[in-house]
């Protein structure tokens, strides 16, 4: 089988390797497509603080099984669609003790401390796996893992019904909490990002109002758009200083902020002001099965994601596809990895 390597920052290396059998309580999938998210370009940059090389990418993926080995209980039959967690967790740290894998204290995460679904043929625990239904297409089944990033930031948000919402970053990420946060009741979202590209993308998708934060403050976009109701929960998925800077000063007393962006440096925030607001500054990370569950729902009824794929390459071009990415900056939104068969 081919797969593809990550030797060090800006090198990927195909090469053929020995097709092995599903091992005990193991599902072998034929992988039909991989997503490229924004945590695989800062390894392909070599600015990942926790990924070592080298390391097999891929944790957004669609397939299909293809075998299954002993001891693998319900699980989908082979030809069936499936997708899977990319989590490895130690099973007896506090977190993992009280249900919250998701932050194991030992996590590993496919793709970046583990080889990930580079390649055609990938084993993997049968308890990850995640069925789709068979009308997916392989778009859908990869977008399942991040839609899952945003159902689970949503969780955290608590009830979204009826509230006013911001959420700061058009990149996927955001897009995907904004169409969740609209699917789930929420009155009024709000988009801001700086490229007007993805703020164009948002609206195609049928987000409520944007606003391009170098043109209008968000405070000055806040006050116009929802007056004197204002708003008590914000997504910041910029992972920028400026951005987690305007959430704060904008938002109303008693207000929650959810961090989901990945800051590149530990950001300067106003305490003072989060202190004297009340204002509830959470974190979100990664999701729970029952978060892939919902994403393979909302995918099928509410969440639109065609929008959102900007350019398919071939297996073999991986690296003109981190190329594309790089010249084209914000104008990219999901670039997907194609593989043959």
């Amino acid at each position: 089988m081919k797969q593809a390597v990550m030797t060090g920052p800006g090198h990927i290396e195909f090469s053929d390797a020995p097709e092995t059998p599903p091992g005990q309580g193991e599902v072998r999938i034929r992988v039909r497509q991989i997503g490229i998210c924004g945590s695989d370009i800062h390894v392909w940059h070599g600015s990942h603080p926790f990924t070592p090389y080298p390391v097999i990418q891929g944790h957004e993926f669609s397939g299909i099984v293809e075998a299954i080995g002993p001891g693998a209980e319900n699980v989908p039959t082979i030809g069936s669609k499936v997708t899977a967690l990319p989590q490895i967790v130690c099973g007896h740290c506090n977190p993992c003790k009280k249900g919250r894998f998701n932050i194991c204290e030992n996590l590993k995460v496919r793709g970046f401390q583990a080889d990930g679904c580079g390649r055609e043929l990938y084993n993997i625990p049968a308890e990850r796996l995640v069925a789709l239904p068979a009308s997916f297409t392989p778009d859908q089944g990869a977008f399942v893992e991040p839609v899952a990033v945003a159902v689970h930031a949503c969780s955290r948000a608590g009830n979204l019904r009826g509230r006013n919402v911001v959420v700061l970053g058009a990149g996927t990420i955001g897009n995907l909490i904004a169409q969740i946060a609209k699917a789930q009741g929420a009155r009024s979202v709000l988009v801001t990002d700086i490229g007007d590209h993805r703020l164009e993308i948002a609206e195609q998708c049928g987000v409520d109002h944007v606003v391009n934060t170098r043109v209008r403050s968000l405070k000055q976009a806040t006050r116009k758009i929802f007056g004197e109701d204002g708003f008590d929960m914000a997504f910041e998925a910029a992972g920028a200083e400026a951005s987690l800077g305007s959430a704060v000063e904008a938002i109303e007393k008693g207000g929650t902020i959810l961090i989901v962006g990945v800051y590149g440096k530990p950001p300067v925030v106003d305490m003072a002001v989060v202190g004297e607001h009340e204002i509830v500054l959470a974190g979100s990370m990664m999701y729970w099965r029952a978060d892939w569950e919902r994403a393979v729902e909302y995918l099928e009824t509410s969440i639109s994601i065609t929008p959102l794929v900007s350019r398919h390459f071939a297996f073999d071009a991986w690296t003109e596809a981190y190329r594309y990415i790089d010249a084209n900056g914000t104008d990219i939104m999901k670039v997907m990895v194609d593989l043959p068969g």
